[in-house]
């Protein structure tokens, strides 16, 4: 039951993110900004070459082949995990960083750049300049599980 869940989850990510991200990519340049969210969000479009925040910009080819290993490392322990009773947090954790991590490596494949879209409309002008996109915070929200269940 929880396997499926997972695989679930992991397909959720990928294609609603992949959703969001064709329909920014639809529309002109000039139309960004969107605000909402009572003005505290910001919809952008914004093509990151690197990885996060940018790093790594310079060279898209290891930034890519980093992206594949690292993914595909993450999916072997999920695998792994598969095989295991409990470690349902574990697994979860796996799922959110597994489905953000296929959205985000398919646009270094296809796209050759990542497609973030999401910012903060708040006064510290370092946060305002970041782009997200919803496969970022899934990443970070899987990372932050995975370890805390592993350090138990």
């Amino acid at each position: 039951m929880v396997i499926g869940i997972c695989i679930i989850l992991i397909a959720e990510i990928f294609l609603g993110d992949m959703w969001i991200k064709n329909r920014i990519e639809k529309k002109e340049n000039s139309s960004f900004p969107i605000v909402f969210c009572k003005r505290k969000l910001l919809l952008k479009k914004y093509h990151n070459t690197g990885a996060m925040f940018n790093f790594g910009a310079s060279e898209k080819k290891l930034t890519t082949a980093v992206s594949v290993a690292l993914t595909a490392a993450v999916f072997l322990v999920f695998l792994l995990s598969l095989g295991q009773r409990g470690n349902h947090v574990l697994r979860v954790g796996l799922s959110l960083l597994l489905g953000g991590a296929f959205s985000n490596t398919y646009d270094r494949l296809k796209r050759k750049y990542v497609v973030d879209y999401l910012s903060f409309n708040v006064k510290w002008n370092w946060l305002r300049r970041l782009v997200f996109n919803l496969s970022d915070f899934c990443i970070i929200i899987g990372s932050l599980l995975t370890v805390w269940e592993l350090s138990d």
